[in-house]
């Protein structure tokens, strides 16, 4: 039984004209050029079609940064240091072309354009917004850069970042573990007395003031902190527990805390400073 889909077109159906011939044209190609495209879009895996991005933590030390980085772009381990070199980066005249601090950390976009410079200036750019252009900002990130490696919470942030004030108000050295972290390029809670003595500008335990860098990236939250610290007469604080800081103006008291951190550590059979 014939139906529609089988008849053939009556001979007296009129011609294509020239805009109909030409539309059909203009899709014939347009078709090739969609299977042209999609074939090799089709051979691409799940994770080439996904947009690709790079995510730096509060803290990670440019050393860190650079690593991630060559790893992200695919590139030669060290390319992304090199380029830090000579980049055309937008750094206070203070950091002497280093980018160590101004390494913002976000989650950064990349593609097949993005090179190690552009990438870096992204994150030199980021910060700036960020932290602004005050001409104690240096200063700023310097501290916190420690106040991020020394305190996990907004609260001891704060706290910390006033710790730091009231010691170089005092002219105290700040002793800091992270400082020492940073020149040792290591990451760690076990500061022996003979890393206390270690030749340093970053040895904050022989040197009053602060290091010379930031021993890191911080991220805003660690900038607020030392843009606006709680009042308070802290000198000293030790982290006793996971979550348990104990911050204090008393140096009996610190001595009695750190105790406390002392027989925590050898509880769990770690080295006791």
């Amino acid at each position: 039984m014939e139906n529609e889909s089988t008849r053939k077109r009556p001979a007296s159906s009129p011609p294509l004209t020239r805009r109909g011939r030409l539309l059909l044209i203009v899709g014939a190609a347009a078709a090739v050029v969609a299977a042209a495209v999609l074939v090799p879009l089709m051979l691409l895996t799940e994770e080439e079609r996904e947009p690709r991005t790079l995510l730096i933590l509060e803290g990670l030390r440019s050393s860190q940064v650079y690593a991630a980085a060559d790893k992200a772009l695919g590139v030669a381990p060290g390319t992304t240091a090199k380029a830090a070199g000579t980049a055309d980066l937008k750094l206070p005249a203070e950091a002497g072309g280093n980018p160590e601090g101004y390494l913002f950390p976000a989650t950064y976009p990349i593609d097949e354009e993005t090179t190690p410079a552009s990438l870096l200036s992204y994150m030199v750019n980021t910060a700036n917004r960020n932290f602004g252009s005050a001409p104690a900002t240096y200063r700023n990130v310097v501290i916190a850069s420690i106040v991020q490696a020394e305190a996990d919470t907004a609260e001891d942030m704060g706290k910390a970042a006033r710790v730091i004030d009231n010691r170089l108000a005092q002219g105290m050295p700040l002793q800091m573990d992270s400082t020492l972290n940073y020149a040792l390029n290591r990451s760690t809670l076990d500061t022996t007395h003979a890393d206390t003595r270690i030749d340093t500008p970053y040895n904050t335990y022989e040197h009053t003031g602060l290091p010379p860098t930031p021993i890191g990236n911080p991220g805003r939250q660690a900038m607020d902190a030392v843009l606006d610290p709680p009042p308070g007469d802290w000198l000293y604080f030790v982290t006793v527990a996971p979550g348990d800081t104990r911050f204090t103006g008393d140096y009996a008291e610190q001595r009695k805390n750190v105790e406390e951190f002392n027989a925590h550590r050898k509880e769990a059979g770690k080295p006791v400073g």
